[in-house]
């Protein structure tokens, strides 16, 4: 099943007023998941607000009947999006969505938030 990146585009890091961008640093690291993405076979979508703004940038990582994630903390660059892509492809070739922690990637370990498990089937 398809793992899909769920970006929020409306984060703002602290600073970001002063910084004088156009772009929200959701916006700019969306723009740097989804650049990344299509060749690892991720699905990716935008979102206005994951409502974790304590934590931005942030993300989530889900696949039908597997565990989801809620990743935050990213700064808007590419290094931080390939990790994050590396490790949704990781999740969708996991079996229920769960990867070892010594095959993450680098840029994620530290920005887990929330592990939900899959919603239950309907009777």
């Amino acid at each position: 099943m398809k793992t899909w990146i769920t970006i929020c585009d409306t984060c703002k890091r602290d600073g970001w007023a002063e910084s004088g961008m156009e772009q929200t640093d959701g916006e700019r690291l969306a723009s740097l998941i989804e650049a990344q993405a299509p060749a690892a076979g991720i699905a990716t979508r935008r979102v206005s607000c994951l409502m974790g703004c304590d934590h931005a940038c942030n993300v989530s990582i889900q696949a039908p009947g597997k565990i989801s994630y809620v990743l935050g903390g990213f700064k808007p660059e590419k290094e931080d999006a390939g990790g994050i892509v590396s490790y949704a492809r990781l999740h969708q070739e996991s079996e229920n969505g769960q990867v070892a922690f010594r095959t993450w990637p680098a840029e994620i370990k530290g920005h887990f938030i929330a592990r939900l498990p899959p919603l239950a089937k309907a009777p």
